[in-house]
């Protein structure tokens, strides 16, 4: 067996962390009883409550992209009860069912200091989704969940547009992807009706839940009298032109909403224009904008581009994916060479080649690392995850 604190300390360099100067003196010790060649196994003891050594003890845990399954489960529950200083527990894309999804809500039950849990990729399913909701109704401690990919049915997400009508933790949350029959946008509906009468939710995503321009308006409707979400998430959805008419419009009584994530919709330069019209005459709280992949062409990314220059809250925008023409390449080129827009707060980067300026597209976005981290650098880098930056709800991606 190798060093066991020579791995640590190379597995906290590599993923850019502080060793804990408590686990690296148990893995000293530790490395000098393997040394000794006994014959009988180990216990490593990594209690917490030791009040004979300097204790840093852990307030988060990270075991995403493992095959823990139920099994496993079970003891992230235990853990949940046991555990009082655990705040962030990522449990993404574990193998976990809906029985397992019951162990852990129901652990949650009692648990008063877990701040921040991910979900994201276990099948918990509709089941599961309904336990989690009515955790909710107890729990009032926990600040954000990220139930995406889950595989969550219609029936959980209106239970969780009821519940959040009253919960007053919940800060962020995540529905990205349930499974939903028939074109009604059932959905949308109902969460439009939670953003009514829901203050304190800052961060909402709704990402793939087949949002057409109908719900977008649902949504919309509820943002004029909303005064809380900051960060609205309708990426990967069917919204086209007409939807935009409807935000444009709240935008311009909002002053609330900081982040909005438009990726991969259908927007078109109308949609862009009635985005750029008002935020060059009206909105001036909004800093972030994703329009990727939108069917946009240089007439309304130029259009977007010059509300920038009489916009200066706007500081991040996002434009990859859509068709660039010359005016397109020189209008955000002469932004970012002019200072007003910076390098780290887009996705593209100009170069020159035989004169003409050209876009290349560059590792930034407003959650570009969450479902996966860089092999180098700094996985929290606020250039690859700037949504979660300017709007910071929960330590952790």
């Amino acid at each position: 067996m190798d060093n066991l604190q020579e791995q640590y300390c190379h597995f906290c360099s590599e993923n850019i962390r502080k060793t804990n100067p408590f686990i690296l003196n148990i893995l000293k010790n530790l490395d000098e009883e393997i040394q000794k060649g006994l014959e009988k196994g180990i216990t490593l003891s990594i209690a917490g409550n030791n009040r004979l050594v300097p204790v840093q003890r852990m307030t988060g845990l990270d075991v995403r992209y493992n095959l823990i399954s139920d099994v496993g489960a079970y003891y992230a529950a235990k853990l949940l009860q046991k555990q009082p200083y655990i705040t962030y527990l990522n449990l993404m894309f574990n193998d976990i069912g809906p029985d397992g999804g019951e162990l852990i809500a129901k652990a949650l039950h009692k648990n008063r200091t877990l701040k921040y849990l991910r979900m994201t990729g276990n099948k918990i399913e509709n089941t599961g989704g309904m336990v989690f909701a009515a955790m909710l109704q107890i729990n009032s401690s926990l600040e954000k969940l990220d139930l995406g990919d889950c595989d969550l049915g219609l029936q959980s997400v209106i239970a969780f547009s009821t519940v959040l009508t009253q919960n007053q933790a919940i800060k962020g949350i995540n529905l990205n992807r349930p499974i939903l029959y028939g074109e009604q946008e059932e959905s949308t509906v109902h969460m439009g009706h939670m953003l009514k009468e829901n203050h304190f939710l800052v961060e909402l995503h709704m990402c793939k839940h087949g949002m057409k321009n109908y719900g977008m308006q649902q949504l919309c409707n509820a943002l004029y009298l909303n005064s809380s979400l900051r960060y609205l998430d309708v990426s990967c959805n069917k919204i086209t032109r007409d939807g935009m008419v409807y935000l444009a419009d709240v935008l311009k009584r909002n002053t609330t909403l900081e982040v909005i994530d438009l990726s991969f919709n259908r927007i078109e330069n109308a949609g862009a224009k009635y985005l750029s019209e008002t935020l060059t005459s009206h909105n001036r709280s909004l800093k972030a904008l994703s329009i990727v992949s939108n069917k946009i062409e240089g007439e309304g990314l130029v259009a977007i581009s010059q509300s920038m220059k009489t916009n200066l809250i706007l500081s991040n925008i996002y434009i990859w994916g859509n068709k660039f023409d010359e005016a397109t390449c020189v209008a955000y080129s002469d932004l970012m060479k002019s200072g007003r827009l910076k390098p780290d707060n887009t996705d593209v980067e100009p170069y020159v080649v035989d004169g003409r300026v050209y876009l290349a597209e560059v590792s930034n976005g407003l959650k570009r690392h969450y479902y996966w981290t860089p092999t180098y650098g700094d996985a929290y880098d606020h250039a690859s995850t700037a949504g979660f930056a300017l709007v910071p709800v929960g330590q952790y991606l």
